[in-house]
This record gives structure tokens, C-alpha cells and sequence, in this order.
């Protein structure tokens, strides 16, 4: 049996993407676990299955240039290899001779002998231009601007449309190219030292957008002590800014209760139970699936308090559970277009198809929680998603079928009181933030409050 290597881990990565739905950050870990990489190599490993991922559109292209066909007529095992080559030949330092031979070399293990010839022949036509150059060649094929777009950043020509509709709210549509751009730059590793805890921050950059966020930057965030004990956790500084926004809008009562409708996978939960555990709350953790309830059951392992956690669906919680709660966490289920720097197969696995099956579960999740809430309570609705049809919809129609018994509050307003670095639009009461101007994932949040009447 042939040692693997760090392309032979990329390749099965991108297979399995391909092939069985995997998503690579659950996946990878476990392939390089398996087999036994340096960290050297794992690092290697990921960034060419996640490179190759995010520049799937882009790839494509060019590889069509040098077959002269399309890439719908390649057998799909030889295109994934192909891409992973082109990866390797026009975004890596790896010396062209050595990508090409070590990728035929895959090609051999992986394809049948006729298909040897195809492999070589393409990545050497690859391998004599440059990326600018093949940039300019394939971008001179696209036709308008969205094509262009498209290709340029390989994003899906819906997705650039969504994103563009998006900043249009806050007439920055000018700033495209620029999420885009950073859609294609791996995120930084954020932590978050949850409250009370005590964890040892020491080495870490002071995040700039949470006020208990750090930064890391450089090396495996398990190798850290804090990480260890749990005390401190990876999770995006949008995310942190997420839960924040709920659990300090306002001064806290004696015995809140508080629940986190979708708790899963309980990053949030974690934060949001820290506070809890602070300030003498209750929370209740509540999650669709047994499966996601284990997960949120693992991530608050380390917190002591009054928090439960469940398996239901949050859908039926305002009528089971009616006026029950003080402050309620909608992390509603979304196409996750806000992470796409750190899920790199994110925006090939989802269509507008899917925005609309998902803003229908949005409000079913959103009336039910408007329900659950106490009068004079908190419902802080977000998603990782800055699709209109996720965000500025859902809120409208709420405040549209409750325009009694829910009033909007200025989000801008508390999450600028949290995080003041941070350059808000001041146009609107809900926030949406983007990893281009803000640094984070491109979380979306919105604060209401029920009546008292």
C-alpha cells in the first residue's frame, strides 16, 4: 500500500466533496488523522483541496481552453484530478515540473491508462500561461457583467446577483468585487474566551470586531491550553457579536429565562450559556436532531449553570411553550453564502431553489419564537447568510404579520456599543456585516422586542 501524501488526502477530500456531499472542514481532519501527516503536510493538504474548491468555476474554465471542450463532457474523476493540477500550477509555489508529474502520478493510481495521455496533455497546456494570463483569456469568452463576475471570482452567477442585491441596501454595491474578493482568502482563526471561564489569552491578537474575541496567527488552535480545556473556542468574531447582541442589549433580570432555538452545532450556545451561567439566567437548548443535540451536549461540557439541553422542533416551542421566555436566540437554518471563506464548497452546493425552501422554515421558525416570548422579552433573529431573501424579508414580514406585538430595535445601535471599532451603515436598524469591511463572516442581525400589552 503507497504512503499517502498531502495531494492523495486533497484528492480524496475533493472526491468525497464531490461524490457523497462530505463537507470538507467535518472531513479533512479525519483524512489527515488517517493518514498520519505532518502538520507540514496537512497544512499543504488543505490548501490545495480548499483552493482547488473555491476555484472550481475558474479551473473549469481554463481547463475547457486546453481540452477545447466543455467540463460537463470530462469524465467528473479526471476533472476533479485536472482542477487539483491547475490548482497546484497557477495558485501554489510548487515548481511547475513537480505539480505536473506528481499530479499524472495521482492520475495513474486513480483513472483508467487511457485517460494517463488526456491528464498530461491538459496540465501542459495549463502550465504554458500564467494566471493573469489565463485570466485575461477566459474572462475575454464571458459575456456581461454578472458572467464576469462569476468567472473572475468563481461564485455562482446567483450568488454575485444576491450579494450585489445586498450591499444595494446600504448603496455600497460598488464594494462587489471587493466581498468577493475576500470571499477567496481564507478566514483568520478567531477565538472566543468565554465569559467566566478564565482562559489564558496569552500570544493571541486582540480581535477587532468582538470585545471577547482573539486572534490566532499562526499555528493549530487544539495546540493551545485554553483550547484544550474549553475555555476558549474557535468561533468567528461575527458569530461572538451574534449572541452578544442578545445577551447584553439590556440589563438582565433576575431569573431569565433564555432559549437558543437552533442550538447546533453550540458555538453560539456556548457563548450565549457563559453569559447565562454570569448573570444567574436559565437557557434552554433546543435542537432538530439528536444528532446536533449531541453536538451542542459536547460543546457545553465545560459550562457549569442552569442550562438544558433538548431535541424538538422549534417550530412547535410558541405553542408548546407559549410567553415562556425572556430572551430567545433564533440562529435560524440558512444557505450559509456568509461563511463562504471558510466552507469552500458552500456556494456550489446551494440555488435559489433552496432560499425560498429556507425562508419558508425562516418564518415558520420566527413566528413560533415571536410566540415563545414573554411579553416586554428579547428575540434576536440572525443568520450566516446576507441574502435579502433570508434577512431584510423575514424581518418585514414579521414586523408586517406582528405589527402589534413586536417592535424592531436598532441592532446598529448595540453592536456598535460593543464592538465601536466597527464602521456600521447607520441607515438601518438591523446589521449586516462582510468579511471584506468588517473582518468577520457575513453574519446578519436583528433585535426585537415583544410588547407589554
Amino acid at each position: 500500500m503507497s504512503k499517502s501524501t498531502a495531494r492523495s488526502v486533497a484528492l480524496a477530500l475533493l472526491q468525497a466533496v464531490e461524490f457523497d456531499d462530505a463537507y470538507a472542514n467535518l472531513l479533512l481532519p479525519k483524512l489527515v488523522s488517517k493518514a498520519a501527516l505532518s502538520s507540514r503536510d496537512a497544512a499543504l493538504a488543505q490548501e490545495l483541496a480548499y483552493g482547488t474548491l473555491r476555484w472550481q468555476l475558474f479551473y473549469d474554465r481554463v481547463i475547457e481552453e486546453c481540452a477545447q471542450r466543455y467540463s460537463d463532457e470530462i469524465d467528473l474523476d479526471a476533472l476533479i484530478i485536472l482542477r487539483l493540477g491547475a490548482h497546484q500550477l497557477l495558485a501554489t509555489r510548487i515548481p511547475p515540473h513537480a505539480a505536473l508529474s506528481e499530479t499524472v502520478e495521482l492520475a495513474k493510481k486513480n483513472l483508467k491508462p487511457s485517460a494517463i495521455g488526456f491528464i498530461n496533455g491538459v496540465l501542459r497546456r495549463v502550465s504554458e500561461r500564467d494566471r493573469d494570463t489565463w485570466e485575461e483569456i477566459i474572462l475575454e469568452h464571458t459575456e456581461g457583467k454578472y458572467e464576469y463576475l462569476a468567472v473572475k471570482y468563481s461564485h455562482p452567477i446567483w450568488v454575485v446577483k444576491a450579494l450585489e442585491q445586498s450591499l444595494k441596501l446600504d448603496k455600497q454595491e460598488s464594494r462587489i468585487e471587493s466581498l468577493l474578493a475576500a470571499d477567496n482568502i481564507p478566514a483568520k482563526i478567531a477565538l472566543v474566551a468565554l465569559p467566566g471561564l478564565d482562559a489564558s489569552t496569552q500570544g493571541l491578537q486582540v480581535g477587532s470586531a468582538s470585545p471577547i474575541g482573539f486572534i490566532l496567527n499562526s499555528g493549530d488552535p487544539s495546540e493551545l491550553e485554553s483550547v484544550a480545556d474549553s475555555s476558549l473556542r474557535v468561533q468567528d468574531e461575527g458569530s461572538q457579536l451574534a449572541a452578544l447582541a442578545l445577551s447584553r442589549l439590556d440589563k438582565i433580570s433576575d431569573n431569565e429565562r433564555w432559549l437558543d432555538m437552533c442550538a447546533g452545532p453550540g458555538g453560539k450556545a456556548a457563548l450565549l450559556a457563559a453569559e447565562a451561567v454570569q448573570s444567574g439566567a436559565t437557557l434552554v437548548c433546543n435542537e432538530v436532531s439528536q444528532h446536533r443535540t449531541e453536538l451542542v451536549r459536547k460543546a457545553l461540557r465545560a459550562i457549569r449553570g442552569n442550562v438544558s439541553i433538548r431535541t424538538g422542533d422549534g417550530r412547535q416551542i410558541g405553542q408548546l411553550e407559549p410567553a415562556s421566555y425572556d430572551r430567545i436566540l433564533l440562529d435560524a437554518p440558512c444557505t450559509g453564502l456568509g461563511a463562504l471563506r471558510r466552507r469552500p464548497e458552500a456556494r456550489w452546493r446551494k440555488s435559489p431553489d433552496d432560499v425560498s425552501e429556507l425562508a419558508q422554515l425562516q418564518w415558520e421558525l420566527i413566528d413560533s419564537a415571536i410566540q415563545a416570548l414573554k411579553p416586554g422579552g428579547y428575540l434576536a433573529y440572525v443568520t450566516c447568510s446576507p441574502h435579502p431573501g433570508e434577512t431584510a424579508a423575514i424581518v418585514d414580514k414579521a414586523l408586517k404579520n406582528f405589527p402589534h406585538d413586536l417592535a424592531i430595535i436598532d441592532a446598529t445601535d448595540v453592536v456598535s456599543k460593543l464592538s465601536p471599532a466597527l464602521d456600521l451603515p447607520r441607515n438601518r436598524k438591523t446589521v449586516q456585516l462582510w468579511p471584506d469591511r468588517d473582518g468577520t463572516d457575513a453574519m446578519f442581525i436583528s433585535l426585537f422586542r415583544k410588547s407589554n400589552a
